[in-house]
């Protein structure tokens, strides 16, 4: 209890350097009670330079930091009618999105991130919502996401702004190879995101966009290749 404690404090305060008080206090109320609702540890944001230091290529990434719960909220409200069947979650931290995935019915949900430690505590957390999902089929992968080939069932993938252009081009053209191999009906869900020309400019189509305190931003594209 005093460590998970320790753990809002110091998210708090990271919120409140980065961005400001306002945003750190509605996010961490709802952080608290995301935890605790899916029972899960995903709360954090872990530098890249302990990455760095084990050697691992960081020059393309971001800093690890989970969506806001209640934006995760908000965008699985608007996908539940989709009836998502597999949901692909690249740069997935510590699950926290497969999580909530599963919550909302997602029967498949498979992460890629290329940090191990990060890999290993998502499967821990997918370890304990299976509880209540026995059905639930999830797989987390550590590798690259530039030389990942996106399976060919995946309806939905998610991006939380993982790593920059050069990279998110990379993903995008795998992306595409996917859709052509298997024509399908495929969705995005893009939390803060600078690349989203990217997608529009392959015929992706925003379907849905949020946009709350000026921070909390979020964009759901589709692209139908059959």
């Amino acid at each position: 209890m005093i460590m998970q404690a320790a753990r809002y404090l110091r998210y708090f305060f990271f919120l409140s350097i980065n961005w400001n008080i306002r945003i750190a206090l509605h996010i961490i109320i709802r952080e608290i009670r995301g935890e605790k609702k899916y029972g899960i540890q995903t709360t954090g944001a872990d530098e890249l330079a302990s990455m760095e230091k084990k050697g691992i290529d960081i020059s393309h990434a971001t800093i690890y930091m989970p969506a806001s719960y209640d934006l995760l909220e908000v965008l699985f409200t608007q996908l539940e009618p989709l009836k998502i069947k597999h949901f692909l979650d690249i740069g997935c931290g510590k699950g926290r999105a497969l999580c909530v995935a599963a919550g909302h019915q997602v029967p498949q949900v498979t992460g890629i991130d290329f940090s191990k430690e990060l890999c290993q505590q998502a499967i821990i957390n997918l370890e304990k919502i299976s509880k209540n999902f026995p059905a639930l089929q999830y797989k987390i992968i550590n590798n690259d996401a530039f030389y990942f080939d996106i399976p060919d069932d995946v309806d939905c993938i998610f991006l939380f702004n993982p790593f920059d252009e050069i990279i998110m081009k990379g993903v995008l053209e795998n992306i595409n190879k996917s859709l052509k191999r298997s024509p399908r009906l495929l969705h995005i869900v893009y939390l803060n995101p600078l690349y989203k020309d990217l997608f529009t400019g392959k015929g992706f189509k925003e379907i849905f966009y949020t946009n709350k305190m000026h921070y909390l931003e979020a964009s759901i594209l589709q692209k139908n290749a059959r």
